[in-house]
């Protein structure tokens, strides 16, 4: 989601040769581990049921089919760079980790629950489904397989079904009509979140299979991305290696073609509790920026892809909205003058605090007649509004994205899965 405003286990080697050997060795296998993660995360996991009974399997959560056993790792990547092969073997950086034990956990019961429930709603969606069917369809898994509970698990975001030029943002508010064609291309932006430390992934759905080059160029870049991600990594250096990849690709579409572009204003970003931007951003284009990503930190990385020109800008209704988080509800309270402001207020902090949520969510808790506090609150910059971003009418857009961890001793791909 994008809401901001505008290998080796032996002993390390102290020979040059033999550690320039290990980092060839490991970026030649990156497409093949890839491979091998997605074969052991597939349906025929023990732990999910058949695809014919897919409804009965969200009736148990995660958490309880993995009682047990503890919850499925992601896909864990060694470090690439020469700087920091050392970790995959130091001790010092294993007892660090140690640190970590409860947020991976957390992390990675939700990154399970993402997979499991976009398998479930790949088998459900078809041409025809209105956009809010599409919508809730995935908010019941989501709801169903992290056990929702209040501000401790539960949906991290809106779920974005963002169509063909749209490139993110949107999702139905009640009485949308919007039908899912076959010719469409629908960006699948969903999150989940354990104890406030979220799942951040996307993913492009289209049935007409003229797009399937079109979503390949994206997805590819989104690999780069998160190949080239890692400790002491410039944010300059990801976002130009994914430019590379996405923007070498020539696609036809309708007879037409198109070189694919980056959307040049859309970035990846870092993500905190209960914050789905926390304050860095990763580029998908080569822009200069020096900050590093550092030991500890939570990414998204994702890429958007045109056939338009490569820019975004707000428009269309707004559907996504979400209390700043600079200023202390204490402050907020004390800014807002009008009653029902107040009470929509301390409703969205109660049920959502400073994760983002959308008109749908404000129904179903039972608010209604909100609007005009709504607007009062974004008018006094208690709540930001994000409408939704689109390209030029007529141009298609795509995304793919991960949540990754940059652990002491690899960085682990929490929502890796058979899929993507």
């Amino acid at each position: 989601m994008n809401i901001k405003k505008t290998g080796s286990k032996g002993k390390a080697s102290s020979a040059t040769e033999a550690t320039a050997k290990m980092k060839s060795e490991k970026e030649e296998d990156f497409d093949s581990v890839l491979n091998d993660f997605a074969a052991k995360t597939s349906l025929s996991n023990d732990a999910l049921v058949s695809r014919d009974s897919l409804d009965k399997d969200l009736q148990i959560p995660v958490h309880e089919q993995f009682s047990t056993s503890g919850m499925p790792k992601g896909w864990e990547c060694e470090y690439f760079s020469e700087g920091q092969i050392w970790r995959t073997t130091s001790e010092e950086a294993r007892e660090t980790e140690k640190l970590m034990t409860e947020e991976l956990e957390d992390l990675r019961r939700a990154g399970e629950v993402h997979r499991q429930v976009r398998r479930y709603a790949l088998n459900k969606i078809h041409p025809g489904m209105t956009m809010i069917e599409i919508a809730e369809t995935i908010e019941n898994g989501t709801r169903a397989l992290v056990a929702e509970c209040g501000l401790k698990a539960g949906i991290a975001f809106p779920t974005g079904c963002s169509l063909n030029h749209v490139a993110a943002h949107y999702t139905p508010n009640a009485g949308d009509k919007t039908v899912l064609n076959y010719d469409d291309i629908c960006k699948i932006d969903f999150g989940v979140h354990v104890n406030g430390r979220i799942i951040d992934s996307a993913f492009t759905l289209a049935f007409n299979p003229k797009f399937d080059e079109f979503k390949a160029a994206c997805r590819a870049a989104t690999d780069a991305g998160v190949k080239a991600a890692g400790i002491d990594v410039r944010m300059t250096d990801i976002g130009s290696e994914i430019q590379e990849v996405m923007e070498s690709h020539e696609v036809e579409i309708d007879s037409k073609t198109h070189r694919v572009k980056c959307i040049r204003n859309l970035n990846g970003h870092s993500i905190g509790p209960y914050k789905i931007h926390a304050g860095k951003t990763v580029p998908i284009v080569k822009n200069g920026d020096q900050t590093k990503m550092e030991e500890g930190e939570l990414y998204a990385i994702e890429t958007f892809a045109s056939t338009g020109r490569g820019l975004i800008h707000e428009d269309l209704e707004c559907s996504h909205y979400m209390a700043n988080s600079d200023i202390s509800y204490q402050q907020a309270m004390g800014s807002i003058r009008l009653p029902r402001a107040k009470q929509l207020f301390s409703t969205i902090n109660h049920n959502f605090g400073t994760l983002a949520f959308c008109r749908r969510y404000l129904d179903r808790i039972g608010e209604s007649k909100y609007l005009m506090a709504l607007k009062n609150l974004i008018d006094l910059d208690v709540v930001h509004s994000y409408p939704p971003l689109v390209d030029l009418k007529g141009s298609f857009t795509a995304q793919y994205e991960h949540t990754l961890i940059l652990r002491p001793t690899c960085k682990e791909v929490l929502s890796k899965g058979d899929d993507y």
